[in-house]
């Protein structure tokens, strides 16, 4: 079989590394893969579109791919440069260079009525073709911008797209910056700016953003022990969530249900009350947090150091710009508005960080809308009625990363591509989609969004990669996959707390079904198990993990139970009916 990959970001890598790795992990024949970039070397947005100081929001643990992982000596978020050098790194580690062709545009993908698709592709000024099987599509979403009109905008000096923004010095000496959008861009290059030689730094939102750390908050209680200043930091947000009754062993009942959201939100709210006075965000104070008696206190990124005592003003979205130059903005009704309204604030420098549209011109006018895919993907990567298409990387989490759910999808649409019989699921019906979803208004931009633990783990089931608390204990105490210089390194207890109070990490669904590797028990023991271990006792494992499996262990048990005598209830039932006809 012959397959194209369109892409060299991190989707790209990982489907073309399994689908070289099917033949001997699958028994299937050998794959003749070609994956085709545009740009001249690999990493995709992180290598094309990022700026100086651009660090990873995911933390190393979650966004490393299962069986090659970042130096346990690395800071748990490491730069964009240093993924690109380990994105490199794989790529040798896989011998993956001999089979990418850099600086070529794919032109056309031309799909036959009897199978197969054409491959048309530009490089060094030369049409070439290359027919092939079947498309693993993994173009990216950050690769269009998406700058929304503002009248006027013309009349500022210098407008562009933060895809353009690689330097501070872009921002020039003594210029007042307008940052537009309020999300991780925008907080990074509203830092960016302040901490230049500029006069003054705008960041404009339309409806309110949500500020969360990156690691798990961990208030100091009064009356609580003082904290030994060599402690390690606390664990990543992204690693700190429970996955013992919050994916596995939920009923699926439950896991339609809107009760386990519930309680985290309830739990958000409430630790942000305790960590900050208010549940709006992490310090989201219009003016700062009000004085007197607190019941917690917590260290926060000091910024006023970094800024050196500087502040980034707070602005709603422009309605238009004047003649003059000057910003006129929304009336949004908050204090922010209120305050700058009577401002005259003429902008030298405007940076749109306002993401990014995806779209796939290659495949055709009809096809090349994400909104003709929507509702027709199996599990979100391949059409449902031609498997040999697949879209990889094109989920975006609400508090995860997308490379590790890439890989996910690559081995289920490798699996199914190569070896239907094998996926435990068959058929992958719609009604296993939903639990998934997140939420989207109408007219959202992103139409794409995904629970990460509960992809994950629903990939996970398809494949019969998930491993039961059974075959997580077989392979504590002893089972084939052990090794004989393990033995007395705590495996028997470390492997299954890792499995109930981790995350789910690519590695934990190595530990067995197709795509089984013999390393998986040994990163689950050291490096993901360091993420449990981190974890302070109350506000790590008593709120995220023993409250929660309280609540939802004895809740799941009460559902399977139901659902059994309702089983059997209609069965029985069934049979009477069936001896009554005869």
């Amino acid at each position: 079989m012959r397959v194209a990959i369109i892409g060299a970001g991190p989707s790209g890598l990982v489907t073309l590394k399994y689908l070289l790795a099917a033949e001997r992990a699958l028994g299937t024949e050998p794959v003749e893969a070609r994956l085709f970039e545009s740009e001249s070397g690999v990493g995709g947005t992180f290598l094309a579109r990022t700026y100086e100081d651009a660090e990873l929001v995911s933390s190393r643990q979650l966004t490393c791919f299962s069986d090659f992982r970042c130096k346990d000596d690395e800071s748990d978020f490491i730069s964009a440069k240093r993924y690109v050098e380990y994105l490199n790194e794989y790529c040798t580690h896989f011998n993956l260079w001999p089979h990418m062709t850099f600086s070529c545009t794919v032109k056309g993908v031309q799909s036959h009525k009897e199978g197969g698709h054409t491959v048309v592709y530009l490089l060094g000024g030369q049409e070439y073709t290359w027919e092939c099987d079947a498309v693993a599509v993994c173009s990216g979403l950050h690769v269009h911008p998406s700058i929304p009109e503002i009248e006027g905008i013309e009349k500022v000096p210098i407008v562009l797209h933060s895809s353009r923004l690689k330097k501070k010095a872009q921002f020039g000496v003594g210029k007042t910056v307008l940052i537009l959008g309020s999300g991780e861009t925008g907080a990074d290059v509203s830092l960016l700016a302040i901490t230049s030689p500029t006069k003054r730094v705008v960041l404009c939102h339309r409806n309110g953003f949500h500020l969360a750390p990156k690691r798990n908050p961990n208030p100091r209680l009064i009356l609580a022990r003082r904290r030994n200043p060599l402690d390690r930091p606390q664990v990543p947000i992204d690693v700190s969530r429970a996955s013992l009754f919050d994916t596995a062993y939920v009923h699926p009942w439950l896991r339609n249900s809107n009760l386990l959201w519930v309680y985290y939100d309830y739990y958000v709210r409430w630790i942000l009350w305790v960590s900050w006075g208010t549940i709006h965000g992490t310090d989201q104070w219009i003016g700062g947090k009000p004085d007197g008696w607190s019941t917690s206190e917590i260290r926060t990124p000091n910024t006023q150091e970094t800024t050196q005592g500087r502040q980034i003003d707070l602005a709603p979205w422009p309605d238009h710009i004047d003649d003059s130059g000057a910003v006129v903005f929304r009336d949004n009704g908050r204090p922010e508005y209120a305050r700058i309204k009577d401002e005259t604030i003429k902008p030298d420098v405007v940076v749109f960080c306002t993401g990014y549209t995806h779209e796939f011109p290659f495949l055709g006018k009809q096809r090349c809308s994400p909104r003709h895919y929507e509702g027709k993907l199996v599990r979100d990567i391949w059409p449902r009625g031609d498997p040999s298409i697949g879209f990889i990387g094109f989920v975006r989490p609400n508090l995860g990363a997308i490379p590790p759910l890439a890989e996910f999808q690559a081995q289920l649409w490798v699996l199914n591509l190569l070896a239907p019989e094998r996926v435990v699921s068959a058929p992958l019906l719609p009604e296993d989609e939903a639990h998934y979803r997140l939420v989207c208004k109408k007219h959202s931009r992103i139409r794409y969004g995904v629970d990460h633990e509960s992809y994950a783990y629903q990939l996970a089931l398809d494949m019969g990669s998930a491993p039961s608390l059974w075959d997580t204990l077989c392979l504590s105490f002893g089972g084939e996959s052990r090794s004989d210089a393990g033995r007395g390194s705590g495996y028997w207890y470390k492997l299954p707390l890792t499995w109930a109070l981790g995350a789910n990490f690519n590695t934990k669904f190595r530990l067995c079904g197709p795509w089984r590797w013999d390393g998986a028990l040994e990163v689950m023991t050291t490096e993901l198990w360091d993420t449990v271990s981190r974890r302070q006792m109350f506000f790590g494992h008593f709120t995220l993990s023993v409250v929660p499996m309280l609540i939802f262990g004895p809740l799941s048990l009460i559902v399977y139970l139901y659902a059994s005598l309702c089983w059997l209830f209609s069965s029985s039932i069934s049979y009477e009916d069936t001896v009554v006809k005869e």
